[in-house]
This record gives structure tokens, C-alpha cells and sequence, in this order.
């Protein structure tokens, strides 16, 4: 299993670079707009002695700062577009061997408006309840991506299947029958999210609740532990799964051929 996560680890080099990507989205607008005013000004104060020259270096200073500004806007979209697709990149990446309760934060998108409300509520009053709040956003939103992806993963099965058919070749019933043990492996893994899901669901409004009336958590904690063991699991399952089926894939494709 952990050979397996190891996997999905993320480098420091590549958070380096979303971090370098975010910077030039927001940098880029501001660093071509100020460098011209800088420079204009600086050449103003050199060389504007007289009117004539004073005027030249302002009018020109000014056409140069609007291409700067709209160079700077055209590059913050370029690097905004570049980052949202290295975000969407690194949430897939963690989502693979489960979200963790520190990566919540990653997948705020993903959360609903009520569930964000409640996590700003209660980290303002109980740190321990935050934290058991964190864990079952990270089940509910594990689970919520498994259930769309086996789904998906299902419907991509049953088109082979399909298509395996109608081909009508001598290894057909063979190809068939190992893609119906895929198919029965994805919606094991399809009701098992489903049950995750409702599970955590559950949780999530126990800890609202808790957090509403005082209370803790000491009455609830075995079931945080089997929802995050749950949230570890499944996601791997899925990707076994996925990867098996690839390979099905390549050596039907050559039986084919």
C-alpha cells in the first residue's frame, strides 16, 4: 500500500512552481504597468528641463504604460490559465490515494457554500472540532470523487463490452468475461463510496451539531477513524482497478490487430 501511495507524492519542485505560476498571474499586470511609470519618471526628472522635452517624455511615458498594462493583463490570463490547469493537476494527484484532512484546503472549490460556513464557524471555536471537521470533508469529498469517477468508469466498461461483441473474434467471451469482473469490482467500489459518502455526510452534520451545542467528540471518534481508513482505501481500489483494465485494454487491442 504504501509503495503503491508513494506514487502520488508531490515534489517541492512542483509546488515551487504553481507557487511561481500564481505569482505571475498577480505580478505580471503590476510590474508592466509600475516599470514604465518608474522609467518615465526617472527620464522626466533627467531630462525635462524643458517643456517641449518634459511633454515628449510624459506623452511617450504614457503610451508606454498602457501597452505595459495590457501586455501585463494578456500575461496574468496566460499564467492564470497555466495555473488553474497545474491546481486541477496537483487535486487529482492528492484525490489518488485520498484527501487528507491538511488538503481541504485544495479542493475549497469542491465544498459547499453551508460546509464552508461551518468550517469558518467552528475553527473560530473549537480547534478539535475543526480538525474532525477537516477529516470528514476530506471522506465526503474522497467519496464524492470516487462515486463520479467508478460511475464514469462503468459506463466506459459496458461501451467495451458492447463493442467486444459486435466484433464477434475468437477471444470475445473471454475479453467479455474479465470486463464483467471489472465491472463487478467497479460497482463494489461504486457502492462502498456511495456508503462513504452517506457516512460522512452523517458526520458532518453530528459535528455541526456538536459544535452548535458545546459538545465533543469523544463519542464518535471510532467512526472518524473507519471513514478515514475508508478515504484511503477506496481511491487505491479504484486505481488498481483502472490500471488492470488499461492493460485488458492493450492485449485486447493486440488480439485484434
Amino acid at each position: 500500500m504504501n509503495e503503491f501511495a508513494s506514487k502520488y507524492e508531490i515534489s517541492p519542485r512542483e509546488m515551487a512552481r504553481g507557487r511561481n505560476l500564481k505569482l505571475a498571474a498577480w505580478a505580471s499586470p503590476i510590474v508592466l504597468t509600475v516599470l514604465p511609470i518608474a522609467i518615465s519618471l526617472f527620464a522626466l526628472l533627467l531630462l525635462g528641463s524643458s517643456a517641449p522635452m518634459a511633454a515628449t517624455i510624459i506623452f511617450f511615458g504614457f503610451i508606454i504604460t498602457i501597452i505595459g498594462f495590457i501586455k501585463g493583463l494578456l500575461l496574468s490570463g496566460i499564467f492564470a490559465y497555466k495555473y488553474s490547469k497545474w491546481l486541477a493537476k496537483i487535486r487529482e494527484v492528492m484525490a489518488a490515494d485520498g484527501i487528507k484532512a491538511e488538503e481541504v484546503k485544495w479542493f475549497h472549490k469542491e465544498l459547499r457554500p453551508s460546509e464552508k460556513k461551518a468550517l469558518n464557524e467552528i475553527e473560530r471555536n473549537d480547534a478539535l472540532l475543526a480538525d474532525a471537521y477537516r477529516e470528514t470533508l476530506a471522506s465526503r469529498l474522497t467519496a464524492t470523487r470516487i462515486l463520479r469517477s467508478s460511475k464514469r468508469e462503468l459506463l466506459l466498461t459496458e461501451r467495451r463490452k458492447a463493442k467486444l461483441k459486435l466484433l464477434g473474434s475468437s477471444n470475445t467471451k473471454d475479453f467479455v468475461k474479465e470486463i464483467e469482473i471489472d465491472a463487478e469490482k467497479l460497482s463494489s467500489i461504486n457502492s462502498e463510496a456511495a456508503q462513504m459518502l452517506a457516512e460522512a455526510e452523517s458526520r458532518l452534520q453530528m459535528i455541526e451539531a456538536a459544535a452548535l451545542r458545546g459538545g465533543g467528540l469523544a463519542d464518535s471518534e471510532l467512526a472518524l477513524k473507519k471513514l478515514s481508513a475508508r478515504s484511503s482505501a477506496l481511491p487505491l481500489a479504484l486505481e488498481e482497478a483502472r490500471m488492470a483494465d488499461e492493460i485488458r485494454r492493450e492485449l485486447e487491442t493486440e488480439q485484434i490487430d
